[in-house]
Protein backbone atom coordinates (compact mmCIF):
# COMPACT_ATOMS: atom_id res chain seq x y z
CA UNK A 1 0.00 0.00 0.00
CA UNK A 2 3.07 2.28 0.71
CA UNK A 3 4.55 2.36 -2.55
CA UNK A 4 0.99 2.69 -4.11
CA UNK A 5 0.09 5.83 -1.98
CA UNK A 6 3.75 7.47 -3.21
CA UNK A 7 2.73 6.51 -7.15
CA UNK A 8 -0.45 8.25 -6.24
CA UNK A 9 0.69 11.22 -4.58
CA UNK A 10 3.67 11.81 -6.87
CA UNK A 11 1.18 11.73 -9.80
CA UNK A 12 -1.08 13.96 -8.18
CA UNK A 13 1.72 16.75 -7.27
CA UNK A 14 2.96 16.20 -10.94
CA UNK A 15 -0.97 17.53 -12.24
CA UNK A 16 -0.61 20.31 -9.73
CA UNK A 17 2.89 21.38 -10.02
CA UNK A 18 1.60 23.64 -13.26
CA UNK A 19 -0.94 25.47 -10.84
CA UNK A 20 1.99 26.08 -7.76
CA UNK A 21 2.70 29.81 -7.61
CA UNK A 22 6.31 30.57 -8.63
CA UNK A 23 6.81 27.30 -10.87
CA UNK A 24 10.06 28.58 -12.43
CA UNK A 25 11.74 30.37 -9.00
CA UNK A 26 15.24 27.99 -9.60
CA UNK A 27 15.40 28.25 -5.46
CA UNK A 28 11.75 27.03 -5.07
CA UNK A 29 11.68 24.43 -7.55
CA UNK A 30 14.99 23.17 -5.79
CA UNK A 31 13.54 22.69 -3.01
CA UNK A 32 9.93 21.18 -4.69
CA UNK A 33 11.87 18.61 -6.56
CA UNK A 34 14.18 17.60 -3.45
CA UNK A 35 10.48 16.82 -1.59
CA UNK A 36 9.11 15.08 -5.07
CA UNK A 37 12.87 13.35 -4.96
CA UNK A 38 12.68 12.46 -1.26
CA UNK A 39 9.32 10.84 -1.69
CA UNK A 40 9.94 8.90 -4.37
CA UNK A 41 13.47 7.17 -2.58
CA UNK A 42 11.85 6.86 1.04
CA UNK A 43 8.20 6.48 0.14
CA UNK A 44 6.43 7.16 3.52
CA UNK A 45 7.36 5.55 6.82
CA UNK A 46 5.85 1.89 8.32
CA UNK A 47 6.17 0.17 11.01
CA UNK A 48 9.92 -1.32 10.00
CA UNK A 49 10.89 2.48 10.54
CA UNK A 50 12.40 2.64 14.22
CA UNK A 51 10.62 6.05 14.46
CA UNK A 52 7.17 5.17 13.81
CA UNK A 53 7.07 1.53 14.80
CA UNK A 54 4.31 1.84 17.51
CA UNK A 55 2.00 4.27 14.45
CA UNK A 56 0.54 2.55 11.67
CA UNK A 57 0.15 5.04 8.91
CA UNK A 58 -1.80 2.18 6.60
CA UNK A 59 -5.44 3.97 7.25
CA UNK A 60 -3.98 7.24 6.21
CA UNK A 61 -2.87 5.80 2.85
CA UNK A 62 -5.58 3.86 2.00
CA UNK A 63 -7.87 7.30 1.62
CA UNK A 64 -8.11 9.00 -1.92
CA UNK A 65 -7.62 12.65 -0.84
CA UNK A 66 -7.55 15.58 -2.86
CA UNK A 67 -6.07 18.77 -2.69
CA UNK A 68 -8.56 21.34 -0.63
CA UNK A 69 -9.92 24.07 -2.23
CA UNK A 70 -11.94 27.50 -0.63
CA UNK A 71 -14.58 26.59 -3.06
CA UNK A 72 -16.10 23.98 -1.94
CA UNK A 73 -15.94 24.69 1.74
CA UNK A 74 -18.76 25.88 4.68
CA UNK A 75 -16.14 28.14 6.45
CA UNK A 76 -17.97 31.81 6.93
CA UNK A 77 -17.85 34.58 9.46
CA UNK A 78 -20.14 32.79 11.31
CA UNK A 79 -18.25 29.47 11.65
CA UNK A 80 -15.36 31.62 13.06
CA UNK A 81 -17.64 33.76 15.05
CA UNK A 82 -18.64 30.50 16.68
CA UNK A 83 -15.00 29.15 16.82
CA UNK A 84 -13.68 31.97 18.61
CA UNK A 85 -12.15 31.62 22.20
CA UNK A 86 -14.72 33.65 24.03
CA UNK A 87 -13.04 36.64 25.86
CA UNK A 88 -9.96 36.00 23.72
CA UNK A 89 -8.22 39.53 23.05
CA UNK A 90 -6.18 38.85 19.82
CA UNK A 91 -5.46 39.48 16.20
CA UNK A 92 -7.31 36.31 14.00
CA UNK A 93 -6.26 35.08 10.98
CA UNK A 94 -8.31 32.30 8.80
CA UNK A 95 -6.78 29.43 6.35
CA UNK A 96 -8.96 27.14 5.27
CA UNK A 97 -7.25 23.92 3.36
CA UNK A 98 -4.08 25.43 3.58
CA UNK A 99 -5.29 28.89 2.11
CA UNK A 100 -5.14 31.95 4.03
CA UNK A 101 -8.78 33.45 3.81
CA UNK A 102 -9.01 37.36 4.23
CA UNK A 103 -12.24 38.32 4.31
CA UNK A 104 -12.41 35.99 7.08
CA UNK A 105 -9.36 37.59 8.90
CA UNK A 106 -8.46 40.35 10.79
CA UNK A 107 -5.28 40.67 9.55
CA UNK A 108 -5.48 44.23 8.30
CA UNK A 109 -5.70 45.07 11.92
CA UNK A 110 -2.69 43.63 13.08
CA UNK A 111 -0.16 46.38 14.30
CA UNK A 112 2.91 48.05 12.85
CA UNK A 113 5.95 46.08 13.40
CA UNK A 114 4.14 42.23 12.65
CA UNK A 115 3.62 41.24 8.89
CA UNK A 116 1.27 38.79 8.18
CA UNK A 117 1.32 37.26 4.47
CA UNK A 118 0.14 34.52 2.69
CA UNK A 119 2.77 32.11 1.66
CA UNK A 120 1.46 32.11 -2.21
CA UNK A 121 1.40 35.45 -2.49
CA UNK A 122 5.07 36.43 -1.32
CA UNK A 123 6.56 33.81 -3.76
CA UNK A 124 5.45 35.97 -6.29
CA UNK A 125 5.48 39.64 -4.90
CA UNK A 126 8.86 39.16 -2.84
CA UNK A 127 10.40 35.86 -2.54
CA UNK A 128 13.60 37.13 -1.74
CA UNK A 129 11.83 37.67 1.86
CA UNK A 130 11.75 33.80 1.87
CA UNK A 131 14.62 32.59 0.45
CA UNK A 132 17.35 32.91 3.03
CA UNK A 133 14.39 30.88 5.48
CA UNK A 134 12.26 28.21 3.52
CA UNK A 135 13.35 24.89 4.09
CA UNK A 136 16.47 25.84 5.49
CA UNK A 137 15.39 24.33 9.21
CA UNK A 138 14.79 20.65 7.70
CA UNK A 139 16.26 17.66 8.23
CA UNK A 140 18.33 17.13 5.48
CA UNK A 141 16.52 13.00 5.15
CA UNK A 142 12.91 14.00 6.33
CA UNK A 143 10.40 11.45 6.16
CA UNK A 144 8.08 10.89 3.54
CA UNK A 145 5.30 13.54 4.91
CA UNK A 146 7.58 16.04 5.20
CA UNK A 147 8.96 15.54 1.81
CA UNK A 148 5.37 15.67 0.63
CA UNK A 149 5.09 18.92 1.86
CA UNK A 150 7.51 20.31 0.06
CA UNK A 151 6.41 18.55 -3.17
CA UNK A 152 3.28 19.81 -2.73
CA UNK A 153 4.48 24.02 -1.72
CA UNK A 154 1.88 26.37 -2.67
CA UNK A 155 0.94 28.29 -0.05
CA UNK A 156 0.61 28.76 4.02
CA UNK A 157 1.11 31.36 6.29
CA UNK A 158 4.69 33.80 6.93
CA UNK A 159 4.31 35.76 10.07
CA UNK A 160 7.24 38.37 10.80
CA UNK A 161 7.73 39.95 13.88
CA UNK A 162 10.40 42.88 13.17
CA UNK A 163 13.29 43.35 15.63
CA UNK A 164 12.62 45.01 19.03
CA UNK A 165 8.60 44.94 18.45
CA UNK A 166 6.91 43.60 21.67
CA UNK A 167 3.36 42.57 21.66
CA UNK A 168 0.72 41.52 24.14
CA UNK A 169 -1.81 41.22 22.53
CA UNK A 170 -1.84 37.29 20.56
CA UNK A 171 -1.60 36.47 16.95
CA UNK A 172 -4.42 33.74 16.62
CA UNK A 173 -4.29 31.35 13.29
CA UNK A 174 -7.66 29.23 13.09
CA UNK A 175 -6.51 26.80 10.49
CA UNK A 176 -9.83 25.08 9.01
CA UNK A 177 -9.75 21.74 7.57
CA UNK A 178 -13.29 21.35 5.29
CA UNK A 179 -14.48 18.40 3.71
CA UNK A 180 -18.00 18.71 2.67
CA UNK A 181 -18.47 16.45 -0.69
CA UNK A 182 -14.71 14.39 -0.69
CA UNK A 183 -12.08 13.43 1.52
CA UNK A 184 -9.21 16.91 1.63
CA UNK A 185 -5.81 16.73 1.99
CA UNK A 186 -4.11 20.45 2.96
CA UNK A 187 -0.69 20.69 2.68
CA UNK A 188 -0.43 24.22 4.66
CA UNK A 189 3.74 25.58 4.79
CA UNK A 190 3.83 28.29 7.70
CA UNK A 191 7.23 30.23 8.73
CA UNK A 192 7.51 32.49 11.75
CA UNK A 193 10.58 34.55 11.92
CA UNK A 194 10.91 36.55 15.23
CA UNK A 195 13.37 39.52 14.61
CA UNK A 196 16.03 40.77 17.27
CA UNK A 197 14.97 41.44 21.03
CA UNK A 198 10.93 40.91 19.63
CA UNK A 199 8.21 39.10 21.66
CA UNK A 200 5.12 37.62 20.57
CA UNK A 201 2.60 34.72 21.33
CA UNK A 202 0.98 32.87 18.51
CA UNK A 203 -1.78 30.35 19.15
CA UNK A 204 -2.24 28.11 15.92
CA UNK A 205 -5.74 26.13 16.13
CA UNK A 206 -6.26 23.13 14.08
CA UNK A 207 -10.01 22.50 13.71
CA UNK A 208 -12.90 20.70 10.99
CA UNK A 209 -15.96 20.80 9.22
CA UNK A 210 -17.79 18.59 7.31
CA UNK A 211 -18.39 14.95 7.41
CA UNK A 212 -15.62 13.82 4.84
CA UNK A 213 -12.14 12.76 6.65
CA UNK A 214 -9.53 15.87 6.05
CA UNK A 215 -5.77 15.05 6.11
CA UNK A 216 -3.60 18.33 7.67
CA UNK A 217 -0.18 17.80 6.67
CA UNK A 218 1.48 20.84 7.73
CA UNK A 219 4.96 22.11 7.96
CA UNK A 220 6.37 24.94 10.19
CA UNK A 221 9.27 26.76 10.13
CA UNK A 222 10.24 28.91 13.16
CA UNK A 223 13.14 31.04 13.45
CA UNK A 224 13.65 33.17 16.97
CA UNK A 225 16.47 35.42 16.27
CA UNK A 226 19.01 36.87 19.12
CA UNK A 227 16.97 38.02 22.54
CA UNK A 228 13.64 37.52 21.09
CA UNK A 229 11.11 35.53 23.00
CA UNK A 230 8.18 33.65 21.02
CA UNK A 231 5.35 31.58 22.48
CA UNK A 232 3.80 29.12 19.97
CA UNK A 233 0.79 27.41 21.10
CA UNK A 234 -0.56 24.39 19.02
CA UNK A 235 -4.08 23.34 19.74
CA UNK A 236 -5.33 20.24 18.00
CA UNK A 237 -8.87 20.13 17.76
CA UNK A 238 -10.06 18.53 14.37
CA UNK A 239 -12.39 15.91 14.40
CA UNK A 240 -12.64 12.04 14.83
CA UNK A 241 -12.38 11.85 10.79
CA UNK A 242 -9.27 14.00 10.74
CA UNK A 243 -5.61 12.72 10.29
CA UNK A 244 -3.17 14.64 11.58
CA UNK A 245 0.83 14.63 10.73
CA UNK A 246 2.31 18.26 11.98
CA UNK A 247 5.84 19.22 11.47
CA UNK A 248 7.87 21.94 13.53
CA UNK A 249 11.07 22.93 13.31
CA UNK A 250 12.91 25.79 15.40
CA UNK A 251 15.98 27.05 14.96
CA UNK A 252 16.98 29.40 18.14
CA UNK A 253 19.99 31.91 18.29
CA UNK A 254 22.04 33.62 20.92
CA UNK A 255 20.15 34.47 24.34
CA UNK A 256 16.37 33.61 22.95
CA UNK A 257 13.57 31.56 24.15
CA UNK A 258 11.18 29.89 22.51
CA UNK A 259 8.36 28.31 24.51
CA UNK A 260 6.24 25.98 22.37
CA UNK A 261 2.72 24.25 23.82
CA UNK A 262 1.12 20.79 21.98
CA UNK A 263 -2.33 20.38 23.29
CA UNK A 264 -4.26 17.78 21.23
CA UNK A 265 -7.74 17.17 22.07
CA UNK A 266 -9.05 15.18 19.01
CA UNK A 267 -8.23 13.96 15.87
CA UNK A 268 -8.07 10.06 14.63
CA UNK A 269 -4.57 9.70 14.09
CA UNK A 270 -2.17 12.31 15.06
CA UNK A 271 1.30 12.14 14.66
CA UNK A 272 3.26 15.49 16.33
CA UNK A 273 6.97 15.99 15.15
CA UNK A 274 8.89 19.02 16.85
CA UNK A 275 12.79 19.35 16.21
CA UNK A 276 14.70 22.69 18.22
CA UNK A 277 17.98 23.47 17.62
CA UNK A 278 19.48 25.88 20.32
CA UNK A 279 22.17 27.35 17.88
CA UNK A 280 23.29 30.16 20.00
CA UNK A 281 24.81 30.40 23.65
CA UNK A 282 22.23 31.03 26.61
CA UNK A 283 19.15 29.99 24.16
CA UNK A 284 16.25 28.54 26.23
CA UNK A 285 13.31 26.33 24.87
CA UNK A 286 10.69 25.31 27.10
CA UNK A 287 7.94 22.39 25.66
CA UNK A 288 4.80 21.39 26.83
CA UNK A 289 2.20 19.13 26.07
CA UNK A 290 -0.68 17.85 26.75
CA UNK A 291 -2.74 14.76 24.84
CA UNK A 292 -6.28 13.55 25.99
CA UNK A 293 -7.25 10.23 24.17
CA UNK A 294 -10.56 7.75 24.13
CA UNK A 295 -12.42 5.61 22.15
CA UNK A 296 -9.83 4.31 19.42
CA UNK A 297 -7.67 7.88 18.65
CA UNK A 298 -3.57 7.59 18.03
CA UNK A 299 -2.04 10.51 19.19
CA UNK A 300 2.22 9.94 18.77
CA UNK A 301 4.69 12.95 20.08
CA UNK A 302 8.04 12.61 18.70
CA UNK A 303 10.18 15.42 20.21
CA UNK A 304 14.23 16.01 19.59
CA UNK A 305 16.36 19.06 21.00
CA UNK A 306 19.74 19.68 20.17
CA UNK A 307 22.27 21.60 22.45
CA UNK A 308 24.50 22.59 19.92
CA UNK A 309 26.22 25.50 22.07
CA UNK A 310 27.02 26.20 25.83
CA UNK A 311 24.92 27.68 28.39
CA UNK A 312 21.87 26.74 27.05
CA UNK A 313 18.50 25.63 28.97
CA UNK A 314 15.45 22.91 28.06
CA UNK A 315 13.01 21.66 29.98
CA UNK A 316 10.52 19.35 28.74
CA UNK A 317 7.35 17.98 30.45
CA UNK A 318 4.95 16.26 28.10
CA UNK A 319 1.51 14.53 29.56
CA UNK A 320 -0.96 12.21 28.58
CA UNK A 321 -4.47 10.99 29.67
CA UNK A 322 -5.57 7.94 28.27
CA UNK A 323 -9.29 6.16 28.39
CA UNK A 324 -11.01 3.28 26.34
CA UNK A 325 -9.06 1.80 23.44
CA UNK A 326 -7.01 4.76 22.67
CA UNK A 327 -3.22 4.83 22.38
CA UNK A 328 0.29 6.88 22.79
CA UNK A 329 3.21 7.75 21.70
CA UNK A 330 5.84 9.77 23.29
CA UNK A 331 10.05 9.78 22.28
CA UNK A 332 11.40 12.48 23.62
CA UNK A 333 15.38 12.61 22.58
CA UNK A 334 17.73 15.90 23.60
CA UNK A 335 21.37 15.61 21.96
CA UNK A 336 23.94 17.65 24.08
CA UNK A 337 27.00 18.25 22.00
CA UNK A 338 30.60 18.29 22.56
CA UNK A 339 30.66 21.94 22.22
CA UNK A 340 27.74 22.19 24.61
CA UNK A 341 29.04 22.40 28.02
CA UNK A 342 26.93 24.22 30.87
CA UNK A 343 23.78 22.72 29.80
CA UNK A 344 20.56 22.68 31.27
CA UNK A 345 18.41 20.20 30.22
CA UNK A 346 15.53 18.38 32.02
CA UNK A 347 12.65 15.67 30.39
CA UNK A 348 9.54 14.25 31.50
CA UNK A 349 6.92 12.44 30.29
CA UNK A 350 3.75 11.53 32.86
CA UNK A 351 0.95 9.27 31.64
CA UNK A 352 -2.44 8.10 33.03
CA UNK A 353 -4.42 5.85 31.59
CA UNK A 354 -8.00 5.13 32.77
CA UNK A 355 -8.67 1.80 30.75
CA UNK A 356 -7.21 -1.34 31.03
CA UNK A 357 -7.13 -1.45 26.92
CA UNK A 358 -5.50 1.55 26.96
CA UNK A 359 -1.66 2.05 25.71
CA UNK A 360 1.37 4.38 26.12
CA UNK A 361 4.34 3.44 24.57
CA UNK A 362 7.32 6.11 25.97
CA UNK A 363 10.64 6.85 25.14
CA UNK A 364 12.59 9.37 27.00
CA UNK A 365 15.93 9.70 25.40
CA UNK A 366 19.49 11.50 26.18
CA UNK A 367 22.61 11.13 24.37
CA UNK A 368 25.09 13.33 26.19
CA UNK A 369 28.49 14.12 24.46
CA UNK A 370 30.03 17.12 26.79
CA UNK A 371 31.41 16.26 30.82
CA UNK A 372 30.35 20.14 32.31
CA UNK A 373 26.03 19.30 32.27
CA UNK A 374 23.37 19.00 34.55
CA UNK A 375 20.63 16.72 33.06
CA UNK A 376 17.82 14.51 34.26
CA UNK A 377 14.62 12.63 32.28
CA UNK A 378 12.53 10.87 32.99
CA UNK A 379 8.90 8.68 32.41
CA UNK A 380 6.12 7.04 34.63
CA UNK A 381 2.70 5.52 33.28
CA UNK A 382 0.00 4.74 35.89
CA UNK A 383 -3.85 5.02 37.07
CA UNK A 384 -5.62 7.08 39.04
CA UNK A 385 -4.53 7.37 43.00
CA UNK A 386 -6.78 4.54 44.82
CA UNK A 387 -5.96 6.79 48.15
CA UNK A 388 -6.40 9.81 46.71
CA UNK A 389 -10.01 8.79 45.02
CA UNK A 390 -10.88 7.08 48.51
CA UNK A 391 -10.50 10.40 50.69
CA UNK A 392 -12.30 12.56 48.32
CA UNK A 393 -15.28 9.91 48.59
CA UNK A 394 -15.00 9.80 51.94
CA UNK A 395 -15.73 13.61 52.28
CA UNK A 396 -19.35 13.04 49.74
CA UNK A 397 -17.98 12.98 46.58
CA UNK A 398 -19.58 11.11 43.95
CA UNK A 399 -16.89 8.46 42.21
CA UNK A 400 -17.64 10.22 38.71
CA UNK A 401 -17.18 13.14 40.41
CA UNK A 402 -13.79 12.64 42.06
CA UNK A 403 -12.34 11.11 38.89
CA UNK A 404 -12.80 14.44 36.98
CA UNK A 405 -11.42 16.68 39.73
CA UNK A 406 -8.04 14.08 39.85
CA UNK A 407 -7.84 14.07 36.08
CA UNK A 408 -8.02 18.00 36.46
CA UNK A 409 -5.26 18.21 38.75
CA UNK A 410 -3.30 16.06 36.23
CA UNK A 411 -3.68 18.02 33.69
CA UNK A 412 -3.55 21.26 34.86
CA UNK A 413 0.57 21.08 35.44
CA UNK A 414 0.65 21.85 31.42
CA UNK A 415 -2.37 23.82 31.23
CA UNK A 416 -1.77 26.55 34.37
CA UNK A 417 1.14 27.74 32.65
CA UNK A 418 -1.21 28.75 29.81
CA UNK A 419 -1.42 32.85 29.43
CA UNK A 420 -3.86 34.91 28.79
CA UNK A 421 -6.05 34.41 31.22
CA UNK A 422 -9.11 33.23 28.66
CA UNK A 423 -6.76 31.17 26.53
CA UNK A 424 -6.34 28.97 29.75
CA UNK A 425 -10.13 29.26 31.07
CA UNK A 426 -10.76 27.55 27.16
CA UNK A 427 -8.30 25.09 27.38
CA UNK A 428 -9.28 24.04 30.75
CA UNK A 429 -13.23 24.05 30.10
CA UNK A 430 -12.19 22.14 27.22
CA UNK A 431 -10.87 19.62 29.53
CA UNK A 432 -14.21 19.77 31.66
CA UNK A 433 -16.39 19.38 28.58
CA UNK A 434 -14.37 15.81 27.51
CA UNK A 435 -13.80 14.54 31.06
CA UNK A 436 -17.88 14.64 31.75
CA UNK A 437 -18.53 13.54 27.96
Amino acid sequence: MTAQAVVDYLAAQQRLEPELPAPDLPWLVELRDGGVERLRVAGFPSLRDEDWRYTNVQSLLKKPFEMGSIGQCDVDAAFVSRTAIPSLECHRVVVVNGIPIPHLSDATLVPDGIRVSSLADLLVSDPGRLEPYLGKNLVPDPHGFTAMNSAFLGNGLVVEIAPGQVFDKPLEIIFVASAATESTMAQPRNLVVAGKGSRLQVLARYVAIGAQETLTNVVTEVIVDADAHLTLYQLQEESKNSFHIGGLFAKLRRGSRFDAFAITLAGGLVRNDLRVDLDGAGAEVNLRGLYLARGRQHIDNHTQIFHNEPGCISHEHYKGVLDDRARAVFHGRIVVQPDAQKTVSEQSNQNLLLSRDAEIDTKPQLEIYADDVKCAHGATVGQLDKEALFYLRSRGIAEETAKRLLIKAFANDVLLAVSPDSLRDHLLTRVEMMLAD
